[in-house]
């Protein structure tokens, strides 16, 4: 049987000495050429395939449906006090955080009309409310809208169904949503820079690398570091950028740290 060449774009990780799984191994890989990485980006549970993601993504893309922006959804399940957010709740306080005009205005990361939801999560307590099963319960859903790179909060109150505060940053990168990974390997595959991966691939494999379907994808911010990085890749941090760790289902890693991929610009870079 053929062995597998290791190449400098895109070696296969194999074997015991990275025979663990989760996120710990996606840092220790990166360690020894982060330079650059947002070490708070974090990455996705390893594990999670291309194709769960996506099926995930669905809910966050609820609020870009035309018609579902006019008025809140029903209720549904529903927590009391500190309790998490029941996934009914999370989609709730999404659709309501997305009106009309925010969906006109904004893009996803495939360009799309409306904006990237990245995360959504109970919000804190307001000191001058009373605490218990009867306090308000609120939520902080977050959103980047690509058109214009810019991290959007919204607080909404899940008693009242109402938005009542907006928060907007640039050059604010939280960590990389499972719709992006996905979309950051789309760019990659088709890249002329992602023929190491795809080579990689189907030397473990024996089969053809086409779909982001085919890894389980860890992710990490990349941010732009003085002299660090090609001029294509100069822009992030104001840009939203990822290092992609992919892995072969039911095989090996496949090292694809020196490549960055800038998801605002749709662009792919090589890291020296």
């Amino acid at each position: 049987m053929r062995k597998i060449v290791h190449r400098h774009l895109g070696k296969v990780v194999a074997g015991a000495a990275i025979a663990v799984a989760g996120t710990a191994v996606m840092v220790g890989i990166t360690l020894p050429g982060s330079a650059g990485a947002d070490e708070q980006g974090g990455g996705q549970g390893a594990g999670q395939s291309a194709q769960q993601a996506g099926q995930a993504g669905q809910q966050g893309q609820a609020a870009a449906q035309p018609g579902v922006v006019e008025q809140a959804p029903a209720e549904g399940e529903k927590g009391t006090g500190r309790d998490p957010l029941t996934d009914d709740e999370m989609k709730r306080v999404a659709q309501i955080a997305v009106n009309r005009q925010f969906f006109g205005s904004s893009e996803n990361v495939e360009g799309r009309r409306g904006p990237q939801r990245v995360g959504v999560d109970l919000a804190e307590q307001d000191e001058n409310e009373p605490a218990g099963a009867n306090a308000p319960r609120r939520a902080e859903v977050r959103f980047y809208d690509y058109k214009d790179d810019t991290l959007v909060t919204k607080t909404v109150n899940l008693d009242s169904g109402k938005v009542e505060q907006t928060d907007t940053q640039h050059g604010v990168q939280p960590p990389i949503s499972s719709d992006e990974a996905v979309e950051a390997a789309r760019l990659l595959i088709a890249d002329p820079l992602g023929a190491g991966l795809k080579a990689d691939y189907k030397d473990a494999t024996g089969k053809e690398l086409t779909s982001p379907d085919q890894l389980l994808l860890n992710s990490m911010v990349y941010r732009a570091t003085s002299g660090a990085q090609p001029a294509v890749l100069a822009q992030c941090g104001d840009h939203r950028c990822v290092r992609l760790f992919p892995k072969v289902k039911n095989g090996p890693w496949i090292d694809s740290r020196d490549l960055v991929v800038d998801l605002s610009a749709r662009k792919v870079g090589k890291l020296g």
